[in-house]
């Protein structure tokens, strides 16, 4: 079976084994028969001696709890009870080890006890792997091993083998082994049989015909060799494609394509979409980190779109694209300097006409947003930050563009002159400050169809604005406290406008002029406020109420507010009547249509009312061992603010805005509201005028506007846990520019899915039925009310709701949905069910109606190392062009 060579006591040795000892030998007391024989031979050979290598190359430790034994006469060494004997990097551990020098064998097995239960079956250990089996034996020289019904973890992995050829550190030889990723090694629900295979630690394994078994009952999947790679590195290999049917475009296959490790720190995804009518799609995928520094991810969508057949009226060709990228930068690296990136940007119309099942919890978005930023700051006194970002914003409905390429930000920290040098700032004087700002911008407003042109580019704007605050505060009478405040800006252009009257067109031109123009301005602020605290206290004599006592806390607060007219900047042109025998002058500046706004030009001096209010109570703990009452929030905020202009003729009131919110329910409902209250009345043309509402025969206020949202989540105790899948599909909502939730549907790429959730691992299953069925639901519901002018209706009302519960510890069902209470309809509707199969996953999504209509199956492994090892099957929507 195996040549043993390994280095034998010799007769007259005596040998004591211990409990723990180490033995080492050395073949130079060994007599050689062949120096015998030849030491007659005269013929002079080479002096130089050559000293051969000992055939035990290590130390021999071992140890046994009960006995050690040793027989001279076999020259077996017997070890018996928790049993180890370790040589080199190869270690054994077991019940019972046989060391026979003769052979230089070593053979370990389990032991049974009184009743016959085998335990401590052999564990050997050499390097990295380690092999479980029933028995081993192992040579010592030629480090070969034959090993029993032996179980060895492979890179997630484990291969259960009958018996087991260790040829040397690297190669290993199996007959009849299963390959499973199931945690019940003992009965596997499922396992790939390798009738004859070769593993290769850390690497791979090499297979002939195999096939896979689900409870040991065959199944025609097989294949007639096979390849497992077993890298403990990210290694590059094929992405399997999943495979479907649609109306439109016939069949597809998606998300195939080719993984590249390019390194540790980068990686790349390449994967494709074709359909048998035309359409194709490529994605780019690729993440990047370096430890302590920064990370990110880069990802490129483009889709050529074909519907319907050539020659048909409803056939028409449509490209889309999306590129996304987001870098972050870690915090450490250096606090100095930071540069990160969030961008979302490409067709307005990318997630709507996308029909890749990854973009399916994403296509309601209606904006995308970009912004790519560094910043710096130079330590010193006063402190220079400076910034520069590029942002993005783009309505997928209007198909509206803004960009800023880019927008330069600089600033200078507060400079206090007049600081003492030592202690606090006190009084008007020493807390008088000021800083300088600086903003220069690259603004461009562009369209859809002409992004990433040189037209583009046509009506780009660029500014420059500086400012420099002057603040001072201080306290008065001791509880009131004073903030004033002046500005200066100055704005630098280099386009104005010129405009003109062309009376044979009856038409205003406007001319835009080149060059570099400014303009100043200047105001002056001041406010006055106070806190004021109230305690209603219910607790009496001999009384313990449950309410123990509400606080009050009011902040009220004056303003004052003074703008110069800068008329100087503002000309006039004249605008003849079309009979020609009048004349109107009309005011305008030339800075209209400037980044930052234009000069005013009329007096402005105004005084400002708010009132911000915050609830609290004290309620009784339930529970009767505290001695201090629990602190409960009533309302967050509730905020009242309105202003009056001092120099206006008319109007002088601004509407009252109120605006409040509060939590509820510990915190598991979030209530906002808010309103705009008009004391002006309207006319009967619903303008409006400049008398009160109550002095035409209505009430003190005219109500404009109002909303209301409501936002409750609720879970039953275990019903919060975390969910890798889901949170995985929210991130990718997320990153494409949609919400922070499931409540518009969630992404369907479950092929791409397959990691088991950690935090599930532990669980055992109960024996009987008393699953407490953990559960959770989200509501959100939003009304909008509007009566500028007399419309009197909502503009829009709608509930949105959301949730998932656990029928069993295996089965999960889920549900995103909505109704619009406005047009009486249901909005986007998307039903999940989730079976758990232990080493497997089965998932079913189903979007029953809208346009979008459709379902997808999926079953497959866990395990990522098999995770094309699949099937799903799905029913597109029929998305029209």
């Amino acid at each position: 079976m195996f040549s043993f060579a390994q280095d034998i006591p010799k007769k007259s040795a005596v040998i004591q084994p211990k409990t723990n000892d180490s033995l080492t030998l050395n073949n130079h007391d060994i007599p050689k028969p062949d120096v015998l024989e030849k030491a007659q031979d005269t013929i002079k050979q080479d002096t130089l001696k050559i000293k051969k290598k000992g055939l035990l190359e290590h130390i021999v430790d071992y140890k046994a709890t009960d006995y050690s034994s040793f027989n001279q006469k076999k020259q077996k060494l017997y070890l018996y009870n928790e049993a180890e004997i370790t040589y080199g990097d190869m270690n054994i551990k077991a019940g019972s080890i046989t060391i026979d020098y003769s052979k230089n064998e070593v053979y370990a097995k389990g032991i049974k006890d009184s009743v016959g239960t085998y335990s401590q079956a052999p564990v050997f250990k050499q390097g990295s792997n380690v092999v479980e089996p029933d028995s081993i034996i192992f040579n010592t020289k030629t480090q070969k091993a034959l090993i029993f019904n032996s179980k060895t973890e492979q890179s997630g992995g484990t291969v259960i083998a009958e018996i087991t050829k260790k040829e040397n550190d690297s190669v290993y030889f199996i007959f009849r082994g299963k390959y499973t990723t199931s945690e019940n090694l003992e009965d596997p629900e499922y396992y790939i049989l390798l009738r004859k295979a070769k593993i290769v630690p850390g690497k791979k394994i090499v297979t002939g015909l195999a096939n896979l078994f689900i409870y040991d009952v065959p199944t025609p999947i097989g294949l007639p060799f096979g390849f497992f790679p077993q890298s403990e590195k990210q290694t590059s290999g094929i992405l399997i494609p999943s495979f479907g049917q649609q109306n439109q475009r016939g069949y597809f296959l998606q998300n195939g394509g080719y993984y590249f490790a390019i390194s540790d720190y980068v990686d790349l995804a390449v994967l494709g979409d074709y359909y048998t009518n035309g359409s194709y799609g490529l994605r780019l995928e690729s993440n990047y980190a370096l430890r302590y520094k920064f990370r990110g991810n880069f990802g490129f969508r483009y889709e050529s779109l074909i519907n319907s057949e050539r020659g048909f009226p409803d056939y028409a060709k449509s490209t889309v694209y999306n590129l996304r990228w987001s870098h972050s930068q870690d915090g450490k690296s250096n606090p100095n300097s930071r540069f990160s990136a969030s961008v979302n940007l490409g067709s307005s119309n990318y997630y709507q006409t996308s029909i890749n099942q990854v973009n399916t919890g994403s296509f309601l978005n209606n904006t995308l947003s970009s912004s790519v930023s560094y910043s710096k700051a130079f330590q010193g006194e006063p402190q220079v930050n400076i910034s520069l970002t590029a942002t993005h914003s783009q309505n997928t409905s209007t198909e509206e563009i803004n960009m800023t390429l880019p927008t330069f930000q600089g600033s200078v920290s507060r400079i206090f002159p007049f600081e003492p040098k030592t202690g606090s700032k006190k009084g008007f004087i020493e807390n008088i400050n000021l800083q300088y700002n600086l903003r220069a911008e690259n603004r461009i407003q562009t369209t859809d169809s002409l992004f990433f042109k040189k037209e583009m580019f046509n009506d780009a704007k660029a500014g420059f604005q500086h400012s420099i605050p002057l603040n001072t505060n201080f306290k008065v009478f001791k509880y009131f406290s004073i903030s004033a405040s002046t500005n200066y800006n100055e704005v630098w252009t280099f386009n104005t406008i010129k405009k003109s009257y062309d009376q044979t067109t009856e038409t205003t031109l406007t001319e835009t002029i080149n060059g570099f123009d400014l303009f100043r301005t200047y105001n002056f602020s001041a406010s006055l406020g106070t806190t004021i605290y109230g305690m209603f206290d219910f607790k009496k004599k001999g009384r313990d109420p449950k309410i123990q006592a509400i606080r009050h806390v009011m902040r009220p607060s004056i303003s004052y507010s003074i703008n110069p007219a800068f008329d100087k900047y503002y000309d006039t042109y004249e605008v003849v009547s079309a009979d020609g025998l009048t004349t109107n002058e009309v005011e305008y500046t030339r800075f209209d249509q400037g980044l930052f706004g234009s000069p005013g030009k009329n007096f402005s001096s105004s005084v400002g009312l708010s009132l911000s209010n915050v609830l609290e109570a004290k309620v009784k703990d339930k529970d009767s061992t505290k001695t201090e009452a629990k602190k409960l929030i009533l309302l967050n905020n509730l905020n009242f603010s309105t202003s009056y202009n001092l120099a206006g003729d008319s109007l002088q009131w601004s509407p009252v805005r109120m605006s409040g919110g509060t939590q509820l329910f510990k915190n598991k409902m979030s209530v906002n509201f808010g309103a705009t209250l008009d004391p002006y009345a309207l006319d009967n043309n619903n303008q409006k005028i400049a008398k009160f509402n109550v002095n035409n025969g209505g009430s003190l206020f005219r109500l404009t506007s109002a909303n209301l949202t409501m936002s409750y989540s609720l879970s039953s105790k275990d019903g919060a846990k975390n969910d890798t899948e889901k949170n995985r599909a929210i991130e990718e909502n997320v990153r494409s520019g949609g919400r922070n939730d499931d409540l518009f549907g969630l992404s369907e790429d479950f092929s791409n899915q397959q990691i088991e959730d950690e935090n599930r691992k532990d669980e055992k299953p109960s024996e009987f039925y008393n699953f407490p069925i953990p559960w959770s639901l989200r509501v959100a519901y939003a009304v909008n009310y509007g009566n500028s002018r007399r419309e009197n209706e909502i503009s829009s009302h709608s509930l949105m709701f959301s949730g998932d519960i656990e029928l069993s510890p295996k089965w999960k069902v889920g549900a995103s949905s909505g109704y619009d209470l406005k047009n009486q309809g249901f909005t986007y509707t998307q039903l999940r069910f989730e079976r758990d199969l232990m080493s497997w996953r089965m998932n079913f999504s189903w979007v029953p109606f809208s346009s979008r209509a459709s379902w997808y199956f999926f079953i497959g492994i866990k395990s990522s190392i098999l995770k094309d090892l699949k099937y799903d099957k799905r029913n597109q929507a029929d998305i029209e062009l």
